[in-house]
């Protein structure tokens, strides 16, 4: 009896050393996680999911690819895979494009886009959120799209003339060119046919007819068409780094024609549904300026750098790497 008396003390001391041991692990444990947390809350970091599909949608203009690398960079820098799928240069390829569901995620412009939707119904103005708040529900409408935050970058239609033909006709706004220009010959993409911010525009609120005069360009061929003198008029956006490093005339919109085009982002429901991507996109968003886009155009447009690479520096300025 005494021997088992023995043997039973000695187990009950091993399970309390056992029990003790385990407090002291538990402890550690938690102790480690705290510890852990503080690191998370310091960094600021969210981490996205790789298994979330991204598949951004680019135009084919410098802008548009640049943007797309921006967003891609940026989200890739919170852990998500996003990809970039190249489209056509005009709005109604991407509309179809999120709608087969071959992208889920596109730089937009507010007012372009509003008007797009709107068949052109003259909605858009210079408020942007007014802009923001009439998209919404078109937008839902068609793929159960949603806007998130707009930038402050504003990329507009410009209407520009070479220095020399502004000082021989006397150009310096639009009114001057309805007044001066109409037997000017316009060049730009070939939706300006139909572009409330082109040659609708200028019909509806300058009194200018310039569709007879009108040559339909590829977007990159505008420019070189203005320099080699076949058009008189280039449609450029304003960001475009060519209006100053050439130095041509900017027309004043004098009687506010053009409405407010900031960039904004435009993702699938499913996407919008993502906390940790809305807020790192709108993060991106909120860094971005009109001299921001100037500046990176003339890079890629003069300059002939990649938008790969003028996104990553972009990025690195703003602290968003």
């Amino acid at each position: 009896m005494a021997r088992c008396a023995a043997g039973y003390e000695r187990i009950i001391a091993v399970k309390r050393s056992l029990k003790a041991l385990l407090v002291v692990l538990t402890g550690v444990a938690l102790l480690g996680s705290a510890c852990g947390d503080d690191d998370d809350a310091g960094s600021g970091d969210t981490a996205g999911s790789a298994d979330t599909k991204i598949t951004i949608g680019a135009q084919d203009f410098g802008e548009s690819a640049i943007l797309a690398e921006i967003y891609k960079q940026g989200l890739a820098a919170k852990g998500y895979k996003p990809t970039i799928q190249k489209l056509g240069g005009f709005r109604d390829l991407e509309i179809k494009a999120f709608e087969s569901g071959t992208i889920n995620f596109a730089p937009e412009y507010a007012a372009s886009l509003l008007e797009f939707l709107n068949n052109k119904a003259g909605e858009a103005g210079s408020d942007i959120e007014a802009n923001l708040k009439k998209l919404e529900p078109r937008l839902f409408g068609r793929a159960k799209l949603q806007a998130l935050d707009a930038s402050e970058a504003v990329d507009t239609n410009a209407f520009v003339v070479t220095k020399a033909t502004a000082e021989k006709v006397g150009l310096e706004t639009l009114s001057d060119l309805a007044t001066k220009g109409k037997d000017l010959k316009l060049g730009g993409p070939a939706d300006c046919e139909t572009n409330p911010f082109c040659i609708p525009g200028l019909k509806n609120t300058y009194g200018l007819d310039l569709a007879p005069k009108f040559q339909a360009l590829e977007t990159g061929q505008v420019a070189d068409a203005l320099d080699a003198g076949s058009i008189d008029v280039a449609l450029l956006f304003s960001t475009d780094g060519r209006i100053e490093a050439k130095d041509y005339v900017l027309l004043e919109d004098d009687k506010t024609m053009l409405a407010a085009d900031n960039v904004v982002p435009v993702v699938t429901k499913d996407l919008a549904g993502d906390e940790s991507l809305v807020d790192a996109v709108n993060a991106i968003s909120a860094k971005l300026t009109t001299d921001d886009l100037i500046a990176m155009n003339k890079r890629f447009d003069i300059d002939k750098e990649d938008a790969a690479v003028i996104a990553k520096d972009f990025l690195a300025e703003a602290d968003l790497l």
